[in-house]
Formats: C-alpha cells, sequence, structure tokens
C-alpha cells in the first residue's frame, strides 16, 4: 500500500515536472521608454520613440540577436508598467537608486549621472545654494525624479513646483514662473545647446554628484525575477562597449564620453 502511494506521488510528480513552464530565451523583449526626455527618448513627427536610450537599446538587442519593439510611457507610470507586464524592460535614463531596487532590479550602469542647476541668463546668479541662501526662491525639477527628491529632502521649506515632463520646467523657468531649476546634466546641456528657445538660461553652480540623489549611474530596470535577462543585457552591454557600437552612438548625441563623465 505505502508503495502504491509512493508510486502515484512520484508520478504525479513526474507530470508537474514534465508541464513545468520553460525558462524564457528572451528571444522577444519589449522595451519602455518615456519618450519625452530628449536627447535620450522623445517622439519624433512619426510616432516613433527616438533617441540616445532608444539607439542604445537597438544595439543591445542586436547584440543579442533579439527581437525588439518599443512601448512610451509617462514617467509617472514606467515602474508600475514594468510590473504589470506592460514591457520587459525600462530604457528611460533611469538612475539607480536603492529606493528603486526595492521595486526593480537593474542592469549595469550604461551612463553616468550628474545634476545642475539652471537659472535665467538675465538674472544674477546665486552664490549661495544653500537652504539659506536660496530662501525665497522658487525652485523646479520634474517629478518622482531623482531631482525631485533632490529638492525635497534638501529644501524642504522651498516653494517647489514639480512638472509632469521636463520640458514642462524647461518652459515655466524660460517664462520666469520659477527661479532656478534642478536638472539632468546631459539634457540640460543639450538643451542649453541646442537652439534659441534655450538662450534664455545657463547652468549654474557645481554640478550635484551626491549618490544619494544622483544615484549610481544610469541603468535599465527588469522585473527581480527576470535574472537570466539582467545578465543578457549586462553581456550585451559589455560586447557594445568593447567593439565600439557604443562610442559611435554616443557621439552620435554628446560630444564627451558619458559612460565615464568625470
Amino acid at each position: 500500500m505505502k508503495f502504491a502511494t509512493w508510486l502515484a506521488g512520484a508520478a504525479v510528480a513526474a507530470a508537474l515536472v514534465s508541464t513545468a513552464v520553460p525558462a524564457k530565451d528572451w528571444n522577444e523583449i519589449r522595451i519602455g521608454s518615456e519618450g519625452a526626455y530628449p536627447p535620450f527618448n522623445s517622439i519624433n513627427s512619426s510616432g516613433e520613440l527616438v533617441g540616445f536610450d532608444i539607439d542604445i537599446g537597438k544595439a543591445l538587442c542586436e547584440q543579442m540577436q533579439a527581437k525588439c519593439s518599443f512601448v512610451a510611457q509617462d514617467w509617472d507610470g514606467i515602474i508600475p508598467g514594468l510590473l504589470s507586464g506592460k514591457y520587459d524592460v525600462i530604457l528611460a535614463s533611469m538612475s539607480i537608486t536603492e529606493e528603486r531596487k526595492q521595486q526593480v532590479a537593474f542592469s549595469a550602469p550604461y551612463y553616468k549621472a550628474a545634476m545642475t542647476w539652471v537659472a535665467r541668463t538675465d538674472d544674477e546668479a546665486p552664490e549661495d545654494f544653500s537652504p539659506e541662501g536660496l530662501n525665497g526662491k522658487v525652485l523646479g525639477a520634474q517629478s518622482s525624479t531623482q531631482m525631485a527628491a533632490y529638492l525635497q529632502a534638501v529644501y524642504p521649506k522651498a516653494d517647489l513646483r514639480l512638472y509632469r515632463t521636463q520640458d514642462e520646467a524647461n518652459m515655466d523657468l524660460a517664462n520666469g514662473r520659477i527661479d532656478l531649476m534642478v536638472g539632468d546634466l546631459l539634457p540640460m546641456l543639450d538643451w542649453i545647446e541646442g537652439g534659441e528657445d534655450a538662450r534664455c538660461c545657463h547652468m549654474v553652480g557645481e554640478p550635484i554628484t551626491d549618490s544619494r540623489y544622483a544615484g549610481e549611474g544610469t541603468g535599465m530596470a527588469l522585473r527581480q525575477e527576470d535574472e537570466a535577462l539582467r545578465r543578457k543585457l549586462d553581456q550585451a552591454l559589455a560586447a557594445i562597449i568593447a567593439d565600439g557600437t557604443y562610442q559611435a552612438i554616443n557621439d552620435k548625441y554628446f560630444s564627451i564620453n558619458i559612460y565615464d563623465l568625470k
């Protein structure tokens, strides 16, 4: 009787093994990006995601021999979209932070990060960026970003305006509705150098590199259970850095090496 019971149990176990879901091979990958953070990601006149992040994603997919599709997602919903299965990877210039690590896993950094203050050129630049020195100033940043977290932590009593997109923050600074803005250094540099609409403004003060706010670098975010995909992305990133593909994409957008930003 015991043998018969054991045999029945073994048969059930074997059936469970034989019907187990096989490990995902990641031959098809869906990539989420914001589409509102040039030159890293934006949406062109044809409605397609374009920019540095997108070009890096395409190069990684080619290296992995994977078929990839790109999905636009507003920043505030970008982590919920990943966790709900809308896409498999976030490739949207997301800073690697301890807080975000509680929700998602990250690839190795694919570029370094720093933040900067931006002011209007016709305003006198502050000499003192302490909370006391900026008392009475209206400060701005994009919501749900490390820039916003920095302002909320360091300037808790400030008149703080948070914006859905970086473009909206830029516009309010240009139009005098805020006095100072904290932004990601590279997009701010691109905006300021990019055309007449940014001649209003310039970077002031010292770059903000404190890892508590600037993060540990910029990485691709994944669901924590997708360890195999994370390894594939890290291997592909190392390969495109080694063969010069990364540098070619870097040079298309920037005059400095953003992978090794000092």
